[in-house]
């Protein structure tokens, strides 16, 4: 069967790229196996200011008004909302954090992104906030698993998704490119961390990450906003929410841990002792596919250019991936340079 495109991987990355160049009229094949990814897990959570530091996320004036739009043209396609925008309440933990956020508010370039800080002890919605606090502004989370399930469908419909394992030594070369019945121009591995254990594209710089997240049930009332203490919390419903995420390196596995869950809780009762009593309803683990250098990886293969990687954009994917997608459709359908290319490794990473 011939096609343009086989995408490898049904997480937000594959989905999205395949969408837009689907949106485009080119013919796409995804192939999934079918297991929970970490696009299904993640929180999907959008903040443009973060770290200690207070600092606005690399080109987030042009990330983020393209994720939203994209997230709009999807709602209205599918008649539903996946993109929640509330604004976040950052408690601040020490008095060094909230001259920070002082400094940053005098800048214009912050102005959109952060309100004037609150003094220590101001407490709003009854929170306590010692050090004060900062209401953030064009934060919010996309229902990634929701947004996943619904293309799903939507490629299922158009016999463009098929449930199957990928196994990269079975790609023929000669006399064209295939793997099994397909025919497709070109192969784009969208596969999150897993791209660790491919021999195509195992030699990119990876820092894959764990991450821990839990869902909790309890009786206290929330204010409807994010809330970041360190950690972040969600509220779901009204007695309901998420709170994440941890951070490791070892293991790389999706098994969930007793010492996440205690570091996840311990943090929150830091925060608020009540809420840390809450009942824990759900644990879920997996792997972010972090990079080297923070920046994600796209292009195609030196020595095989009917192959290309479109990855590694960690925790910051439901921002990025809108844009880089977009990007990345026109070098495959127009053959522009991409973004974030890999050659920038070629030298010193990919084996001679």
């Amino acid at each position: 069967m011939p096609i343009d495109f086989l995408i490898i991987g049904q997480g937000l990355a594959g989905s999205l790229l395949a969408w837009e160049l689907t949106r485009r009229g080119a013919s796409v094949l995804i192939i999934d196996n079918g297991t929970e990814n970490a696009s299904q897990i993640a929180a999907g959570l959008i903040n443009p200011i973060t770290g200690m530091r207070w600092v606005k996320s690399s080109d987030v004036d042009v990330l983020l008004p393209t994720a939203k739009r994209c997230y709009q043209q999807l709602a209205a396609f599918f008649r539903q909302d996946f993109y929640i925008e509330k604004p976040m309440l950052r408690v601040l933990r020490n008095d060094a954090e909230f001259r920070q956020a002082q400094k940053r508010r005098q800048d214009m370039a912050y102005h959109t992104y952060l309100d004037t800080p609150k003094p220590p002890d101001t407490n709003p919605h009854g929170l306590a906030t010692p050090y004060g606090s900062v209401r953030q502004q064009q934060t919010g989370y996309l229902l990634t698993r929701l947004l996943l399930n619904r293309l799903k469908d939507f490629f299922i419909a158009r016999h463009s998704y098929r449930t199957a394992d990928f196994f990269p030594e079975t790609i023929e070369f000669q006399p064209q490119l295939r793997w099994h019945d397909i025919t497709p121009k070109q192969i784009i591995f969208c596969e999150g961390y897993q791209a660790i254990h491919n021999p195509w594209f195992s030699w990119l710089p990876f820092q894959a990450a764990k991450g821990e997240i839990l869902t909790l049930a309890h009786q206290q009332n929330l204010p409807d906003t994010l809330l970041n203490y360190g950690n972040w919390l969600i509220p779901l419903t009204n007695k309901q929410s998420r709170i994440g995420a941890t951070f490791s390196h070892e293991p790389l596995d999706t098994i969930p841990t007793a010492a996440a869950r205690t570091e996840l809780l311990g943090k929150l009762t830091a925060f608020s002792p009540d809420l840390a009593q809450a009942d824990v309803i759900a644990q879920h683990a997996n792997v972010r596919p972090c990079t080297l250098d923070k920046q994600p990886f796209l292009g195609l293969h030196p020595s095989h250019p009917q192959l290309a990687v479109f990855n590694g954009f960690g925790a910051k994917g439901s921002l990025q991936i809108p844009w880089y997608s977009q990007r990345f459709a026109d070098t495959l359908l127009n053959n522009t340079p991409p973004p974030a290319t890999i050659q920038r490794h070629y030298a010193t990473h990919f084996p001679t």
